[in-house]
């Protein structure tokens, strides 16, 4: 394995990161607002689905109790 010193590293290090493109503001906010909308979609779905389940097996319970 090639060693490299620090200075090597650091530089190598600065020419990745000017590679970088990072993300405007507006981009950043966009993206967090869905990441929250998709979450609480998500919460939504699962919280119908445990619904259905729970009065399915109160239904199915009910004919055995």
């Amino acid at each position: 394995m090639a060693t490299t010193n620090p200075i090597q590293f650091i530089q190598q290090v600065r020419g990745e990161v000017a590679k970088v493109v990072w993300p405007t503001r507006r981009e950043v906010f966009l993206t967090t607002v869905m990441v929250f909308v998709m979450a609480a979609l998500t919460g939504l779905f699962f919280a119908l689905v445990d619904i259905l389940i729970r009065s399915g097996l109160q239904g199915v319970l009910t004919l055995f109790g």
